[in-house]
């Protein structure tokens, strides 16, 4: 059955992440670029003074609302998780180093299609029956496409149900599990033979927790979240630095490595990784993977952010994907590559790979720390895909299945111990692609309403 279940998903995965993908994710990010004067690069600084700024101004949220500081962490907890760690060790094992630079290019384009995202999710968002701010794809699409084009909407929240089991929850238990398993076999401590019990416990125990945390509601999960995601986010960044000036000797090779193997990836990989496309195609669907650009993911909760600005609150997409992509993906890039740790080419590969980046360098010790870290990574993302996959939900079928929805993501968790990686982050990715098509779409349409705020925004802040 499993074998069925990986000929069926890589069929639609290579169709997907093929030239479909590629025409929506480059396309649409290049004409929304055009279309705004590459906003993500012309106010990169205003970018980086509005959200940074923002992040220290101390307030509480109306009811049924996050503060902009909030939501962000909110998103990032969603967006800064194993694909920074797993998602990127994974694109260099199949893509060779090459795949870091089409992770670069993608996050240029995603900062504007993110900037975009979130700007139409709190400019068309609703109240719902509780007094909730709510929206995203689905509610941009619903109230700001003519009603022939909301049939997208079901798609995209459709497929948003699917994808949180797989991309938000059980990848996310697996890399968790593989990171103490390092840990504690570094110390022998856990043995072969009891490593089944002990990840089912695991599961158990994050199953318990992630539903203490999402049964309490928006508040309680944006609460969590700005106090997970800056302590996580620091501790990571610390490490990595570390590797990098152990090894500085060792960086003008890497990134001599990630330009050519971006465009000859046989070069640098010793013919095993020989296809462009190949490294272009991991590159791409693990940054977005990564950062959600493209997906409209993080748009939902930006939505919940007590805001009367849209466009404001667009430059904290901007200041994401940077974060995400352009600094914590390169610093676990640099980490694996700088340690000259083995990299099996072809293979898939995850956080284990990033793990030993660490350990060859500081030794077995360090093992205990980056799985501290990568839970965090982890469980974060796990807390704010609940919230989109609530929200998915709740557009399909209403709120009475708010609650049974959020216990069966969940009880997930425990399945996601104990099952086998490299499926999941297929199936993961076939369905991350799924999602991107429908809000593309929508986005792409919607591209002339950005346009337009944004020109209006700029307008009062001139005459302010």
């Amino acid at each position: 059955m499993l074998s069925v279940i990986e000929n069926v998903n890589s069929v639609v995965n290579n169709f997907i992440w093929g030239v479909p993908a590629m025409i929506c994710i480059v396309g649409v990010g290049l004409v929304l670029s055009i279309r705004t004067r590459f906003i993500q690069i012309r106010k990169f600084p205003y970018a980086l003074k509005v959200t940074i700024g923002r992040m220290f101004k101390k307030k509480e949220a109306a009811d049924g609302a996050l503060t902009p500081f909030q939501a962000v962490c909110t998103a990032l907890a969603a967006t800064v998780g194993t694909g920074n760690i797993a998602g990127v060790a994974g694109a260099i094992a199949i893509g060779g180093p090459g795949a870091v630079f089409w992770m670069w290019m993608s996050a240029i384009l995603g900062m504007c299609t993110k900037f975009s995202e979130v700007t139409l999710a709190v400019h068309f968002r609703e109240r719902n029956e509780h007094g909730d701010w709510v929206g995203g794809p689905m509610y941009y699409i619903k109230n700001g496409l003519k009603k022939h084009w909301h049939w997208l909407a079901y798609l995209f929240s459709s497929f948003g149900v699917l994808t949180v089991f797989g991309t938000g929850n059980a990848t996310q238990v697996n890399t968790i599990t593989t990171a103490i398993d390092s840990a504690l076999y570094n110390y022998g401590i856990l043995s072969k033979d009891s490593v089944s019990m002990f990840n089912l416990v695991l599961g158990i125990i994050l199953a318990g927790l992630l539903a203490l945390i999402l049964l309490g509601g928006v508040k309680r999960i944006g609460q969590v979240t700005e106090k997970l995601v800056p302590f996580m986010a620091l501790l990571y960044v610390v490490l990595a630095v570390g590797v990098i000036l152990l090894h500085i000797q060792n960086v003008p090779a890497v990134f001599a490595s990630i330009i050519q193997g971006a465009f000859h990836p046989s070069a640098v990989t010793g013919g095993i990784v020989g296809s462009f496309f190949l490294s272009m195609k991991k590159g791409v669907s693990r940054g977005i993977f990564s950062n959600e650009a493209g997906l409209g993911t993080g748009s939902i909760a930006h939505a919940c952010a007590d805001t009367r600005k849209p466009v404001k609150q667009g430059f904290f997409g901007i200041f994401e994907v940077f974060v995400d992509t352009i600094v914590i993906c390169t610093l676990t890039a640099l980490v694996i590559l700088c340690s000259g740790v083995p990299i099996a080419f072809g293979e898939a590969a995850g956080a284990e790979l990033t793990i030993l980046g660490f350990t060859s360098t500081y030794g077995n010790w360090v093992s205990v720390i980056t799985a501290v870290a990568i839970c965090c990574f982890a469980f974060s993302t796990m807390i704010g895909w609940g919230l989109y996959g609530a929200r998915c939900i709740e557009f399909l079928f209403g709120s009475k299945v708010h609650k049974p929805f959020m216990l069966v993501y969940s009880l997930v968790a425990i399945v996601g111990a104990t099952m086998d990686l490299g499926l999941m982050w297929s199936i993961a990715e076939t369905f991350n692609g799924l999602m991107v098509i429908p809000n593309l779409i929508a986005v792409f349409l919607l591209s002339g309403v950005v346009v337009r705020l944004v020109k209006e925004y700029f307008e009062k802040e001139e005459t302010v």
